[in-house]
């Protein structure tokens, strides 16, 4: 529609209505309302389903839209179509969110924060969910809901860990693969000052291929251009306070007056042998690549070019998922938790926002068969069909891969621009399934079992080893100054010290004495508790327990 036309009030029909919209039909003056108040219904009805289910996770949020351009091409590692072609520009949406709170509460609280990039491409959706974190709180993906659970509210108080952090602190003593993250976030860089000046990072290895079939494991980092402020313990308390809403202001405001913040695009890769001699799993969330031994490879720039102009159609119903992240040249790896959130995502989006939600404006492929814009070199098509609010349909192709004439289904080679119309019509044989299947194993065998075997793999968890404190040992010893271990103390007891437990309270102490016995000692200071240093062995046996794997 044209911005020059006539917007007239009207019924949901498109009918105009023409009474007062705040009126309704009376049975006599003053009188009941009567049924056939059809403008009334239409309106009660639709107010009493405006809300859709909140995001369990990732509730609160800011979004913008930005463009991204392909500054370095990636075509030796990849044949994914948007790292082809340097000076490629695709438009896209950004949400940023804080991770465990409500969409209620506030957006400077010392917490992960997500950030995701929905990219439009001409050749489909192609979503980054990252976090401005490079490594996570666990590496297990069942883990996950439990993790949740402890940052939620109490099932019984109904408190969150604002009044009583005995949940959260119960969970990452049990689970000591959560030390790197909780150095990290409760280091410098726990409370971003502004969300437009903030890193993002996939923390996830993924598989690019290249039209040789060779794999490559990469990682993603997406930096701001100038830099990655901060705000204080004391300054975030007072923002979630007096200005819950500090960082969603703060960017919509920056966009609105036409600034337009940039960031640079990275990878980090490792080809396999690498991988089979890297001295951390490749699949493990909780370990980061060291940069000199993997230094950033830049690719893409990425800015920020304007808000919304509907928040709850551009960015609540906004619905992104690893499994879009690996279109043809990029495929997931073994990461535990990858694995688990290429079901979860889109699973939860369905039950949010129905099967169809793809066809949302704001998640719809802008080739998508009956929608397709011109610049898009084909129309996507597949065989899903009917649901709640389908909006396209796909006409009358069939459903199914046929074999009748009016099967217009072409496919697309993997890795070039050839298309074949009847390559999937009719009967395989187990010989040709065979084959197909030894070409795949001849390539992977030797280097998957190596990489598989750095994690436990049939019914499993993952197992805690003194490699697990190496990385945050390295971030507390080398990398913070003393005034930043000094405000990272101050945090955890704040955090720490309203646990009603006290033998808990020692817990948390010797958990970070782990790390660094200085930094342990100076938390139990902190806490008015006895310091009782322990090693790793005596930590599993005797203060948390020896749990089985079986």
């Amino acid at each position: 529609m044209s911005n020059q036309q006539k917007k007239v009030y009207s019924s949901s029909n498109g009918f105009p209505y023409s009474h007062h919209p705040g009126g309704s039909i009376l049975s006599r003056p003053d009188g009941s309302i009567i049924l056939q108040d059809l403008h009334l219904i239409e309106n009660i009805a639709h107010f009493d389903r405006e809300r859709i289910p909140e995001r369990v996770v990732h509730a609160k949020a800011a979004g913008c839209k930005f463009e991204f351009e392909l500054t370095d091409s990636l075509s030796d590692i990849t044949y994914a179509a948007p790292y082809q072609t340097v000076g490629y520009k695709c438009p896209g949406m950004i949400r940023i969110s804080v991770v465990t709170g409500s969409a209620g509460g506030a957006d400077t609280v010392r917490d992960p924060r997500g950030f995701s990039f929905k990219f439009y491409t001409k050749w489909g959706i192609h979503d980054w969910v990252f976090n401005n974190t490079p490594i996570f709180f666990i590496r297990d993906g069942l883990k996950f809901p439990q993790f949740i659970h402890t940052q939620k509210k109490d099932p019984q108080t109904h408190l969150d860990a604002s009044e009583d952090s005995t949940n959260s602190w119960d969970f990452f003593t049990q689970n000591l693969e959560s030390i790197h993250q909780l150095v990290y976030l409760y280091g410098p860089r726990g409370i971003p000052k502004s969300w437009s000046e903030m890193n993002s990072y996939s923390g996830h290895t993924f598989k690019m291929i290249n039209d040789k079939g060779e794999t490559t494991y990469v990682n993603f980092h997406v930096k701001s251009d100038v830099g990655f402020p901060n705000l204080s313990s004391e300054e975030g308390v007072q923002l979630a306070g007096s200005h819950p809403d500090y960082n969603i202001a703060k960017l919509f405001n920056k966009l609105k007056k036409g600034e337009k913040p940039t960031f640079t695009c990275y990878i980090q890769t490792m080809t396999p042998k690498q991988a089979e001699e890297f001295r951390y799993s490749i699949n493990d969330l909780t370990k980061v690549w060291p940069h000199k031994q993997f230094p950033l490879r830049k690719f893409g720039k990425i800015t920020l070019t304007g808000n919304p102009e509907n928040y709850f159609q551009e960015v609540e119903q906004l619905a992104f998922s690893p499994s879009n992240t690996c279109i043809p040249g990029i495929e997931p790896s073994n990461d535990n938790v990858l694995q688990t959130r290429l079901f979860a995502y889109p699973d939860t989006q369905r039950y949010r926002l129905g099967a169809n939600y793809e066809q949302l404006e704001a998640n719809r492929p802008r080739n998508l068969n009956g929608a397709a814009a011109s610049v898009c070199p084909y129309a996507s098509s597949n065989f899903q069909r009917d649901g709640k609010a389908t909006y396209f349909n796909q006409g009358n192709l069939p459903n199914y891969i046929s074999g009748q004439s009016n099967a217009e289904l072409e496919y697309k080679a993997l890795t070039t621009e050839d298309f074949c119309k009847n390559k999937y019509k009719g009967a395989v044989t187990a010989e040709d399934l065979a084959k197909y299947i030894a070409e795949q194993e001849i390539a992977r065998n030797a280097h998957e079992t190596i990489i598989n075997n750095k994690i436990p793999g049939y019914y499993s968890v993952s197992g805690i080893s003194p490699l697990d404190l190496e990385q945050p040992r390295d971030l507390y010893e080398r990398i913070y100054t003393e005034q930043e271990k000094k405000d990272m103390v101050a945090a955890i007891v704040g955090s720490a010290s309203n646990i009603p437990n006290l033998k808990l309270q020692t817990t948390v102490s010797q958990y970070f004495g782990l790390v660094n016995s200085d930094l342990g000692k100076a938390i139990a200071d902190g806490l008015n508790i006895e310091w009782v240093p322990v090693d790793l062995e005596t930590y599993i046996n005797d203060v948390v327990g020896r749990a089985t794997p079986k």
